[in-house]
């Protein structure tokens, strides 16, 4: 499903999705989630980007892989009482997991959003749902959807240590 979600029934009632600042989601929550989002309709255009597919060593039923993508907002999006945009997103590469039981072979976990390089493409820095709406210039208003920015005491921090580099050099 482009990256954003799956049917249902490959889902075990277990199921858990989580985002760098999203979830964790149970199953029925996250099916709703993704149902309120028509991406199909709001980028018709999208061209997913899924590579270096591999097995977690450590956890041989967690597969691990690169995401990225574009596409252009011509269509109504997120909800269908937005017009497009006609704004083209570029995604950063993003690390995301799907965890499967053996048992069943159904997903337990999906993990997704996770950016590697937050200078690729134009979503801020931001990974999934967030970075697209970034770029197409519909951000939601609150911090964790937002491209990065040092705070005060961070920057205060990087000044200081600066200085203190200089007197010792």
């Amino acid at each position: 499903s482009k990256g954003i979600g799956g049917d249902a029934e490959l889902l075990s009632d277990s199921f858990v999705f989580e985002a760098p600042v999203v979830g964790p989601f149970g199953k029925q929550q996250f099916v709703d989630a993704i149902g309120n989002v028509d991406f199909d309709l709001g980028f018709p255009d999208w061209k997913g980007e899924f590579y270096n597919f591999q097995i977690d060593v450590f956890e041989p039923n967690k597969v691990w892989y690169m995401a990225k993508g574009e596409g252009t907002n011509t269509g109504p999006f997120p909800t269908k009482d937005l017009p497009a945009t006609y704004k083209k997103v570029i995604n950063p590469p993003q690390i995301c997991s799907l965890t499967i039981d053996p048992n069943t072979g159904l997903i337990t976990k999906y993990t997704i959003g996770y950016v590697a390089d937050r200078s690729v493409g134009n979503t801020g820095g931001l990974g999934g749902l967030y970075g697209n709406l970034y770029a197409i210039g519909r951000p939601l208003p609150f911090p964790e959807a937002l491209p990065w920015k040092p705070s005060l005491p961070y920057m205060a921090f990087q000044r200081i240590g600066s200085l203190l580099s200089k007197l010792q050099g």
